[in-house]
């Protein structure tokens, strides 16, 4: 049983991420060294078969074998929601950190998260500001995705001009942000029950943090606070992810939104999908012709 002696658990999940989750772990260690926070971490594999298991823990060894080091081992990937909510039961911090194997932390941003949200009483959730590998800002706050934004985001280039997702310089409160680090109180997101475990992997924050807002809760973007996010570090390429949002759009309407609504997502995603394998046939490329007919199938 979990006694939230700890200021915070550091939840980590990782599959065949090897590198990444080892350059996470150095870099998380390495931004709490000179904090004041009693904290663990925590980090779930879903049975990786390349060696991410065996360096994880000379990892743990080389830095002294911490107790508040854990390594749960799954036998199965279990999916990003599932391995999320079994650590956050194990978890001992009264607050709890969600973090992607594909970051890299800057400087002392997680103590600063921390900081921020044990100060303001109102901030109950808690993104970072992103970026990528090249220390562009990365899109990773938004509204919640009505049929306004999916257009946007589908056919307008939403992220581009802030439509859709967006990455402002000011701490602003939000509709919900990026799954690859959120910070929030155990008692909060046990309080809407975790993840949604059917949804394997893509749109798990967003349902998330719709299902936060609606219990009361406001989630916050903390830009002082800053990651570097690679994204779709275990996703098997390119289509793997585009169907995952796909499926993860048709989820998230059919559980929250009324069946009309649903309809006209359909239309969109099959429109989206119709567009790119046209331009996928005029190029003859194999990878639109392959994923866009999938993703037209699931649309339908």
């Amino acid at each position: 049983m979990a006694t939230n002696s700890l200021d915070l658990s550091i939840i980590i999940i990782s599959f065949n991420t090897r590198q990444t989750t080892l350059n996470c772990l150095r870099s998380v260690i390495g931004s709490l060294k000179n904090s004041p926070l009693k904290y663990e971490i925590l980090v779930v594999d879903n049975a990786s078969t390349d060696g991410s298991q065996e360096k994880i823990s000379l990892l743990r060894r080389d830095f002294g074998g911490q107790a508040n080091f854990k390594i749960i081992l799954n036998k199965e990937n279990v999916g990003f929601a599932k391995a999320n909510n079994q650590a956050v039961r194990m978890a001992n911090g009264a607050h709890i950190l969600l973090l992607n194997s594909d970051t890299v932390v800057l400087d002392d941003a997680i103590t600063a998260m921390y900081n921020f949200i044990v100060q303001n009483s109102t901030v109950h959730f808690l993104g970072p500001k992103l970026f990528n590998k090249d220390m562009t800002p990365q899109a990773s706050t938004a509204p919640f995705y009505t049929l306004p934004v999916v257009f946007a985001a589908l056919f307008l280039k939403g992220d581009h001009w802030g439509a859709s997702r967006s990455s402002p310089d000011k701490t602003v409160k939000s509709d919900w942000v990026s799954g690859a680090c959120i910070m929030t109180k155990k008692e909060y997101f046990d309080k809407i029950k975790g993840f949604d475990e059917k949804i394997f992997m893509y749109m798990d924050e967003v349902d998330l943090l719709y299902r936060a807002k609606k219990a009361g809760y406001d989630t916050y973007f903390y830009p002082q606070a800053r990651l570097i996010h690679l994204g779709s570090a275990s996703s098997n390429g390119k289509t793997f992810p585009i169907l995952q949002v796909y499926k993860g759009f048709l989820f998230f309407y059919r559980k929250h939104y009324s069946r009309l609504s649903l309809i006209l997502l359909k239309i969109m995603l099959q429109l989206k999908a119709l567009i790119a394998l046209i331009i996928g046939y005029i190029i003859n490329s194999d990878y639109l012709k392959k994923t866009y007919a999938e993703a037209f199938k699931l649309a339908r």
